[in-house]
């Protein structure tokens, strides 16, 4: 594939072609935004190798500048994440149109017919780190809900998320869909960013995606509405009317499965009456995975401080923690009262109650104020893929406009429509 052509060469430029673009978007039927992303989705097959041969160029620079494990796995592309990252594409072809329909509708006493219809955002922009599948997923998710979209990827992903830019935006052109619809901003001066943040002219909705610290500075730093989202601890409580093998096999999956990512288990939480069988159990499952578990003093007492190294104490800045590793801390409550105090404090992202007790699983599901929570079930199923979405331009942890994985719906407003027969007000 030819990866060289044309596109604008300033921001600015770039947030009118896609304030153009978002103009243009929004009159192409859902069928051919439907083909555009079938288009995408056969594109990323074709060009796998192409894909692959610049991500490895991404990882080999990952491991000579030090990043860490977590990184490098949120980096790293295979045959088999490409072939999901493409399947990911089609079954976003596959759903609804998110701006079809008026809904809401009802008549008026003065003979006015009112309703709502749902319209795109325009132009969602989004900063983002490590992750180059993240360039695909806004990709499709903006083009099917009819917005436009501009990104800034992270230097550490540059060549792979350029591929990707480059083989969408073709695959787009061919299927009659505006150029500009897809902008990836390639240049990696930092100052760049600092701009971005001030186009609340051209942009929408920023979406940032990262760490603590950089999704602060994001927020801190731009005058347009900004959706925070994938940082925060996740928790599992075990109830006292836990099912032991349920439990060690649903806190296992949410440590290891994938501990790198922002739904992956932070912090266990335990009852003291099935702890002591509950604790042996589990510890014994990490311990085949070199889990590191950072257990409060009643909690290593039960496993059994030095009869492993990667058993160690706790320490205060472990209950806030979100690890991102083979890591979890380990704290024993005394009843669910505490572990409800507990996630208060420190939760926000995806927490699970492991229980048989229906009066202990109602009330975790009505007083833990997260994203996402769970009776009962891996917090690794945090996701738009897993939820029905698609794919997510990201996981919202605040109230406003959207929480948890955001999808298509979540990129869209509504206005007003409003039908009379002469009628005028009095």
């Amino acid at each position: 594939m030819d990866t060289k052509e044309i596109q604008p060469t300033s921001l600015e430029l770039m947030g009118q072609s896609a304030r153009d673009a978002s103009r243009m978007l929004v009159k192409c039927s859902v069928d051919k935004r439907n083909q555009a992303l079938i288009g995408i989705a056969e594109s990323l097959e074709l060009y796998k190798d192409e894909i692959l041969s610049e991500n490895s160029r991404d990882y080999e620079l990952g491991q000579e500048n030090g990043l860490s494990d977590a990184s490098l796995d949120r980096l790293l592309l295979t045959e088999e994440r490409i072939e999901a990252i493409a399947k990911d594409v089609r079954n976003i072809s596959n759903l609804p149109d998110p701006l079809s329909g008026t809904f809401d509708v009802r008549e008026l006493p003065n003979g006015l017919t009112i309703g709502k219809r749902r319209v795109p955002l325009g132009v969602i922009g989004t900063i983002y780190e490590s992750r180059p599948n993240v360039t695909v997923d806004i990709s499709a998710l903006c083009l099917k809900s009819g917005n436009a979209c501009i990104m800034r990827g992270g230097s550490e992903a540059a060549h792979s998320n350029r591929v990707f830019s480059r083989i969408i935006r073709r695959a787009i052109s061919t299927k009659g869909l505006p150029l500009d619809s897809v902008q990836l901003i390639e240049n990696q001066d930092r100052s760049l960013v600092e701009k971005m943040l001030r186009m609340n002219h051209y942009i929408d909705l920023l979406i940032p995606r990262g760490g603590a610290e950089f999704i602060r500075l994001v927020v801190e730093g731009a005058n347009m509405p900004v959706v925070t989202g994938g940082v925060g601890v996740c928790h599992i409580y075990i109830d006292k009317a836990a099912d032991i093998h349920k439990a060690v096999e649903i806190t296992f999956n949410a440590k290891v499965q994938r501990p790198t990512v922002c739904n992956a288990l932070d912090a266990l939480l335990v009852h003291y009456s099935i702890a002591p069988m509950f604790l042996p159990a589990i510890a014994k499952r990490w311990a085949d995975y070199d889990v590191e578990m950072h257990c409060d003093k009643r909690a290593m007492s039960i496993i059994g401080p030095g009869k492993t190294d990667v058993v160690k104490p706790a320490s205060e800045d472990d209950w806030g923690k979100e690890f991102l590793s083979l890591t979890a801390a380990v704290k024993i409550v005394d009843s669910i009262d505490e572990s409800l105090e507990h996630i208060t404090e420190h939760g926000g992202h995806s927490d699970a109650i492991i229980t048989e007790d229906y009066g202990s699983a109602m009330r975790f599901l009505d007083e833990v104020d997260s994203a996402v929570v769970y009776v009962n079930a891996s917090t690794r199923f945090t996701d738009g893929a897993e939820f029905g979405l698609g794919a997510e331009v990201g996981i919202s942890t605040q109230k406003l406009h959207a929480r948890g994985p955001m999808g298509l719906k979540e990129l869209t407003s509504y206005k007003w429509i409003v039908c009379g027969d002469g009628q005028t007000r009095s």
